[in-house]
Formats: structure tokens, C-alpha cells, sequence
């Protein structure tokens, strides 16, 4: 709206004139015009460009092809009759307004602005109107704001303007575009949507086939929207084997959309439930049922299978972000997928809040669902690792972190008790924990100085006993920290947090090591380019989090 009222004081001179009032009266009642993108509609033109009601039949003056009215020259307008002839006779004018400017001027003017900017400048006058039409403008905001370039050429071959594609296609859906988690009850997942050629895809993430975490991700696409017919857009579900077929998208509220599939027999197969079960085992954990022993694996794949098949691709979606990253993090965050038992391969989101590394599910289990918070790292509480021969020592290990651990209870019950810290108060900058590490903790080192330098590789082997679904580990590591594991029984029943040791291989794997479950889980890096997925602040993200543990508490 301001950019409306900027260029109509700037088109009229100093004052404003009736119709340029008229015209900001009514943009109080068009001030969602963002979101109308039909420029072709003659109501409008004519609301905007046409003559006013209260002025005579024969005494309108047209603007449709200057907008240039006549006024007082007490007004700064141009005026008329012999002040023109003399600017004339003086030289060539200097431009008085944007109307002034030269098409070509306008148009690279206009290809600068936002997109959703354009629709109110359109209704400035007939002029700006014609000039939006020009592909140049809807190109450059297609390349822009989207990043289609190669895409562009095709859609021209086919016969499809860059305007209609912006206007009908990417501008309104353009809300759902990032990552989401899809509320499947405790398993979650991770939907990325994003402008893919000619189309807007919806790809569920999979995580690769137990164990091998290392490999890159798989991808399925749930839903897209097209152009193939022009005037508007189609949207198709793209769940089962049938191929496209009918589908909807609904935004609930800001953040927040639902999938609908109109055709869900397009989901069934031939053989019925069974073969369902048995494509579906295939694509999910690549193998069959016959080859997987366990039957505790046996049953949890089997309760998977019937729980998120029962949703038919009609799912709610909400926003997620990925973290912000500060050069004092201890790596890059991001989205990682690590190993977790016989519940398969799980994503979760490793994020840095001043001195605690959280990772939280993005997928998860009937035990530990989505959301919630897996694993808590002190950094402030760097672990220094025996030789390897010690480190082969279940004991010798459990020694080390369980001292850590009682620090650091010491220290909650110390921040949580006033009057019984102050009895043991600790020196300045330590934190919460005794000045004077107890017997036995020459292993542990304290304070955050630990991890800015940059420390030399050293050798790591797994405790004997501490059972891994990937025996392929790297056999050096950065550094360790103690940290808490969140574990529970089946339905997120007895859930606490149980200490472990966080190791962090190099930029882009780390592990963790359960005391308590002594198994071994490795995390390897999603290095998918994932848009439109950045947190706008430090704020939104931490709320973020926060409204992903209350979905599933």
C-alpha cells in the first residue's frame, strides 16, 4: 500500500488529486491484494482507471494512456499550453514522474520487485498494467524467487507463459514450500516441498536401508502440482502404484496443511493386504520378511506397517526449520540419520544452545516418538579417553562418564538448592562443579576451552560388550563429551534420561554410546540441499522445538 501511495503523490506532484484519494480510500478495503494475482480482471481495471462517479458525462479525462490528468500549476504538476511549449523550446525535460520514464526502464524497474509487489502497482494505471504483461518481469521473478532457469525454456516450448506460471502456480502455493513433519503419530517423518522443473513436489525422506547410514537418502513423492492445464493448477496424490490421481491441499492455518487423496483405490494392489505388506517391506528395509530373524524386528515392522498405511497420503503437515549455525558451534548443525536398534534407521536434527548440543527425532519409534528430545550433550564436560587398551573396558568406560554424571547431578541439585550451594559454592567460572575433581577423574576434563581448540585425532575402539548395527565406525575420533540419552518403554512409558558419551568422528558423523543399553548408535550427515528451510531467528527456532515435543508428549 505505501508503494501505491509513494507513486500516486509521485504521479500527481505535491498535492493529490480527488482521484488519487478516491483511489487510497479504496485501497483500505484491497489492503490483501498480495494475494489476487488475476491482472486480467476488467472489474479492477475499471475500478482503478475508469472515470469516477461524481464527475459529468462528457467532462472525464482519460487516463488510460498517460495517466497524466490536468492540474493547477499550483499543484508541481507538468502543466499545460504555453509552460509546456517553453520547457520545450529550453531543451528535453527532465522526467517528472515514473509515466516519464522510458518502457524499457520501467520494465527493469519492475523486474527488481518482489512479486507480491507487483499486483498493487498494477493498479496504479493502464500504463504500469500493460507493462507488467512483459515476460521479462515474470522470467526474472520465475529465476529469482524460485530458481528456474533451465526449466523456463521448456515451459516456453510448451506454450506457457512465465506470468501464468508465477501467478497460478508458485505465488499461491508458494506457503508450503520447506521442510515439514507429517503427523503420523509416534514414527513422524520429514517432507520436503520445492519447485521441481515444471512442477511443485512434495518428496517424503527416507532414511537408507538398516544399517548402512552412510548411504545418501531415498526419496518418494506423496503429491504434486502441475500446469498442464492452463488457467489453473492440478494437484495429484502420488501415493501407491497406480500412478497419479486426484488429490487436494488444504492450509489448515499459518505453519500448518493437510493432503487429502480423492482416489484412494489407486492405493490397493491386486494381491490385497498381503502383497501391500510385502512391496511395502521391500521398499521400507529392502529385504523380506523371511530374512529378518528377530521377532521383537518382526513385530515392530509389522506394527509400522499397519499403523501409517491407515492414513491413505491424508496427512497434516507442520513446519520445521533447520537450525541457525554461530561460528562458536561446535559443527555444522543440520539433519544427521543414525542407528537405532531394531527400530531401523531414524533422522534426527542436531542443534547448539550455548553450551548444549540437543538432537532431536524427526522420525521415531512407538518407544521414543518424533519430537522429543533423544540426546543432550554437556560441553562443558569433555570426556578424555584412555589408551585403546582401556578403551576396550566396559568398566573402564562406565568409570569415567558415570563420574562425569554424578558432577553433574551434584551440580543440578546444587542450581536447584540455594542454601546448599552456597555451602560449597564453586569458584567463578566453574560452573556448578567442585573446584577439585573427585579421586579417579584424571580422565575427565572441564571447561568449555576444550572445545575451541582444535585438537589432534585420536585412536577409538568400542567397549567389548556394547553392541553396534553397523560395525563400520571410523577408528579415530575429535573429541568426547559426556551426555544424556532419553530411553522408555513401548507407548513413550518410564521415559528418563540415562548417560552415555558423545563422540564426534569429524564434521559430519559423531556417536553415542548407550551405558545403560550398551549399544552403540552412529549418526552420518544429510547432505541433501534442502530450500526455504532456514530458521528466520533463534527464537522461532527454540519455539519450534518446543511445539514438536508437545505433538507427541
Amino acid at each position: 500500500m505505501l508503494l501505491r501511495m509513494a507513486v500516486c503523490a509521485r504521479l500527481c506532484g505535491a498535492g493529490q488529486s480527488r482521484r488519487c484519494r478516491r483511489r487510497q480510500r479504496h485501497s483500505q478495503a484491497d489492503q490483501d491484494s498480495d494475494s489476487e494475482m488475476d491482472m486480467d480482471d476488467e472489474e479492477e481495471e475499471e475500478r482503478v482507471v475508469g472515470k469516477t462517479k461524481d464527475e459529468p458525462e462528457g467532462s472525464s479525462v482519460s487516463r488510460s494512456s498517460s495517466c497524466h490528468s490536468s492540474r493547477p500549476s499550483g499543484h508541481g504538476g507538468l502543466g499545460s499550453g504555453a509552460s509546456a511549449s517553453a520547457s520545450a523550446s529550453a531543451g528535453p525535460p527532465h522526467p517528472q514522474s515514473l509515466l516519464d520514464l522510458p518502457p524499457e526502464l520501467l520494465v527493469e524497474i519492475f523486474s527488481s520487485l518482489p512479486g507480491t509487489a507487483l499486483p498493487n502497482l498494477a493498479l496504479v494505471c493502464k500504463k504500469f498494467r500493460q507493462i507488467l504483461n512483459t515476460e521479462t518481469i515474470w522470467r526474472r521473478r520465475c529465476t529469482e524467487e524460485f530458481g528456474m532457469r533451465d526449466d523456463l525454456r521448456k515451459m516456453e516450448i510448451l506454450g506457457m507463459s512465465s506470468r501464468d506460471l508465477y501467478v497460478k502456480l508458485l505465488h499461491p502455493y508458494r506457503h508450503i514450500l520447506g521442510l515439514w513433519q507429517p503427523d503420523i503419530g509416534p514414527y513422524g517423518g520429514l517432507l520436503n516441498v520445492v519447485v521441481d522443473g515444471l512442477f511443485i513436489i512434495g518428496w517424503m525422506y527416507l532414511p537408507p536401508h538398516d544399517p548402512r547410514v552412510e548411504d545418501p537418502m531415498r526419496r518418494r513423492p506423496l503429491f504434486r502440482i502441475h500446469m498442464w492445464e492452463k488457467n489453473k493448477a492440478t494437484i495429484e496424490c502420488m501415493y501407491g502404484h497406480k500412478g497419479p490421481h486426484k488429490g487436494d491441499i488444504q492450509t489448515v492455518k499459518k505453519d500448518e496443511f493437510s493432503t487429502k487423496c480423492n482416489q484412494t483405490d489407486h492405493h490397493r494392489m491386486p494381491g490385497g493386504r498381503q502383497e501391500e505388506f510385502r512391496t511395502w517391506l521391500e521398499e521400507e528395509w529392502g529385504r523380506t520378511l523371511e530374512d529378518i530373524f528377530h521377532e521383537h524386528m518382526q513385530e515392530l515392522i509389522l506394527m509400522k506397517f499397519i499403523y501409517t498405511s491407515q492414513y491413505d497420503n491424508c496427512l497434516t503437515y507442520r513446519r520445521i526449520y533447520l537450525p541457525p549455525f554461530l561460528p562458536s558451534d561446535l559443527l555444522q548443525p543440520g539433519l544427521f540419520k543414525g542407528t537405532y536398534g531394531s527400530h531401523g534407521l531414524e533422522i534426527i536434527m542436531l542443534s547448539f544452545h550455548d553450551s548444549k548440543a540437543k538432537a532431536t527425532k524427526l522420525t521415531g519409534d512407538p518407544n521414543v516418538p518424533a519430537g522429543q528430545l533423544t540426546l543432550e550433550i554437556d560441553l562443558n564436560r569433555p570426556v578424555r579417553l584412555p589408551d585403546l587398551e582401556h578403551q576396550r573396558s566396559m568398566e573402564e568406560l562406565s568409570r569415567l562418564v558415570l563420574e562425569v554424571h554424578e558432577e553433574a547431578q551434584r551440580g543440578l541439585q546444587a542450581r536447584d538448592a540455594p542454601s546448599e550451594a552456597a555451602e560449597v559454592a564453586p569458584p567463578q567460572g566453574a560452573e556448578g562443579l567442585d573446584s577439585a575433581p573427585p579421586a579417579g577423574a584424571e580422565g575427565v576434563e572441564l571447561g568449555a576451552a576444550a572445545c575451541s581448540a582444535a585438537p589432534e585425532p585420536q585412536p577409538f575402539v568400542l567397549p567389548l560388550g556394547v553392541m553396534a548395527r553397523n560395525e563400520v565406525y571410523p577408528r579415530t575420533c575429535k573429541m568426547c563429551f559426556y551426555g544424556t540419552g532419553l530411553i522408555a518403554g513401548h507407548g513413550f512409558t518410564s521415559p528418563e534420561r540415562t548417560p552415555g558419551l558423545f563422540i564426534l568422528f569429524d564434521d559430519d558423523r559423531f556417536g553415542f554410546i548407550w551405558l545403560e543399553l550398551k549399544s552403540f548408535s552412529l549418526y552420518s550427515r544429510l547432505t541433501d540441499q534442502l530450500s526455504h528451510a532456514q530458521a528466520p531467528s533463534m527464537e522461532r527456532f527454540e519455539a519450534m522445538l518446543r511445539n514438536m515435543q508437545s505433538w507427541t508428549s
